[in-house]
Order: C-alpha cells, then sequence, then structure tokens
C-alpha cells in the first residue's frame, strides 16, 4: 500500500521526535565522545560523532529492513512488539527520575593517548555505538512506533537520514561543549533536568503505545 506525502511525514517526525529523546538521553556514546572532547580536543569529539553517526545508519538499515520483513510476514506479532515497546519505554521513562549519571572529568586522559589518531577515534566511535545493546532496542522500539508494518525503500532512507543527521548533530554539539571545561560544569549542573524531561517523554510515548493497540 502506498503512503501519501502527508503520511510520510507524519512518519518521520513521530521518528525524528522519538530518536532526538533517544540521541540527547546521556549514555555511553555521550560520556565517550564527552570525554574524548574534554581530555583531547575538539576535533577528537567530531570524528567520534562521526563513528557514531556510521554506527546509527547501519542500526537503521538493520532495524528497518529486518522489521519490514517480520512484521509483515506476523502483524500478531507487530501488535505484540508495539506493547512490549510501550512497556520498555515506560521503564526507561521511570528509570530517568531515579538516574544518578557520573560526573564527566576532562582529567583522566593519560600522556599516551595524547597522539591517538583520528582513525581510532572513528573507531571507538563507531564500535560503542554498534556494541551498545540499547542501540538496538531503541531503534527496533522506534521503527516499530513511528514506522507502518511495511515501510517502503524511499521512507526508509529518509529515517535513516534522519536518524544519522540528528546523531551527528547532537554529538558534535556535545563534543563543542565538553571541550570548554567552564560549559561541562554548567551542563553537569542541568543534568538533573534533561533526565526529567526525557523521562517524561518516555513516559508519554510508553502509555500512548500501550493505549492504543
Amino acid at each position: 500500500m502506498e503512503l501519501s506525502p502527508l503520511s510520510y511525514t507524519s512518519a518521520l517526525l513521530s521518528l525524528a521526535l522519538l530518536w532526538t529523546v533517544a540521541v540527547v538521553t546521556p549514555g555511553p556514546n555521550f560520556f565517550n565522545i564527552a570525554q574524548l572532547a574534554a581530555s583531547h580536543s575538539k576535533r577528537h569529539g567530531i570524528v567520534a560523532a562521526l563513528g557514531v553517526a556510521t554506527g546509527t545508519v547501519l542500526w537503521g538499515l538493520a532495524g528497518g529492513l529486518g522489521i519490514k520483513s517480520l512484521f509483515s510476514m506476523a502483524p500478531t506479532l507487530y501488535l505484540s512488539f508495539k506493547i512490549a515497546g510501550g512497556c520498555y519505554l515506560i521503564y526507561l521513562g521511570l528509570k530517568q527520575f531515579k538516574r544518578k549519571p557520573p560526573l564527566v572529568t576532562g582529567e583522566n586522559g593519560s600522556p599516551g593517548e595524547a597522539g591517538r589518531t583520528l582513525l581510532s577515534v572513528y573507531g571507538q566511535g563507531f564500535l560503542g555505538n554498534m556494541t551498545n545493546p540499547k542501540s538496538a532496542l531503541f531503534v527496533a522500539t522506534i521503527f516499530a512506533t513511528a514506522m507502518p508494518a511495511s515501510v517502503p525503500t524511499t521512507l526508509l532512507a529518509l529515517a535513516v537520514l534522519t536518524m544519522a543527521t540528528l546523531s551527528f548533530t547532537w554529538y558534535c554539539s556535545v563534543a563543542l561543549l565538553f571541550s570548554s571545561r567552564r560549559m561541562a560544569r554548567g551542563y553537569n549542573r542541568s543534568r538533573k533536568w534533561l533526565d526529567r524531561f526525557a523521562g517524561s517523554c518516555y513516559l508519554l510515548f510508553g502509555a500512548h503505545l500501550v493505549a492504543n493497540r
């Protein structure tokens, strides 16, 4: 079934909003890039952000293509996954209100790390994203939430491009932010409110998924 341009826009906006909340929530990628920017340079952080964005492209393609095939053959499984995804989002939302993330410091870069190549930093960002099990859960949940059971090729390409662009933009901002120690301290003080905002978004989306079957 062909989707109208309005349906494309609606799906992409939903995906963009969910992915933005997922990306800005501090996690392994966040602390990895923040640490590189604080202990090395802005360039190291930005190259690591490119590695994370590359991993996002692969996760998005795998999630979109896999869910397209799997859920088209089993509509009941698609519904079950939406409910399970809703419960998972609710769990994450509640967890955000109790979260006490560690402080990011720029003091632990050893002298031997100062000469790290940009290729090794890129690999660190890429592998850090690809080996994070939460990345797979986020992608699968978001695709089940925002995308139709059968995702057209054009919509999938736009969705992956949107996710990669948001990831790269955000993590570049993190690198720029944490290259300044003064900004790092200010951001550290406001992190509690970011966690609460993200938690509220997860709770709302999760409740919507569970209630609308």
